[in-house]
């Protein structure tokens, strides 16, 4: 039986700039490949480039940083064989925090930390295990569909509205929508205004 693989666009070791668990460090494993390619993304350069990593080598990069908390990325994480990246990393030790758009319902059993970041399509059954539903705001966004996502709040399930490349215009849009909605947060890329990645 082969063993497994994953198409690694990039792995780095820096501080996560967003959401719930903004200013924690962690290293970052980018995987390759979405199928969304939506017009906002910041990571469109992870579409199509990279490698391909078995456990080993991941393991041994991993081995180089002092920090026990890996962020699952991408691209889409959930379009390559994910469930088999998370029974790897948890067999080394790690703990995982998992960033995707949600349009896949993916076995997340080995996952400590589950953000969907909702675009085009997503399914109802990832919303559900979501720890964090980070929606991105701008302009053109459908704001009756911004708050379909109120709906799967519970006592696990905290909303978080992030503004659009972090422009004023978005974040005043956030600010409205949130003090209509006290119970959501605010989610800006610290990392993009500090200048690290």
């Amino acid at each position: 039986m082969p063993r497994p693989s994953w198409k690694v666009n990039e792995v780095f070791y820096s501080i996560q700039g967003e959401g719930k668990h903004t200013g924690m460090p962690a290293v970052f494993i980018r995987l390759a490949g979405c199928s969304m390619n939506c017009p906002f993304c910041d990571t469109k350069y992870a579409f199509q480039t990279g490698e391909e990593w078995d456990e080993a080598r991941l393991n041994a990069e991993l081995k180089k940083y002092p920090c026990k908390t890996v962020v699952v990325t991408g691209g889409e994480p959930t379009e390559q064989n994910a469930p088999a990246l998370f029974a790897a990393l948890k067999n080394a030790g790690y703990t995982i925090h998992l960033e995707t758009n949600g349009s896949i319902d993916a076995d997340v059993s080995r996952v400590d930390f589950v953000c969907v970041s909702p675009k085009k399509y997503v399914s109802p059954e990832m919303l559900k295990k979501a720890d964090v539903i980070k929606i991105v705001v701008g302009q053109d966004s459908d704001l009756e569909d911004v708050q379909r996502y109120y709906a799967y709040e519970n006592a696990k399930t905290q909303i978080y509205l992030q503004p659009e490349s972090n422009k004023q215009e978005n974040i005043d849009l956030c600010v409205k929508l949130l003090k209509q909605h006290p119970a959501a947060r605010l989610s800006l890329q610290t990392h993009k205004m500090a200048n690290f990645r």
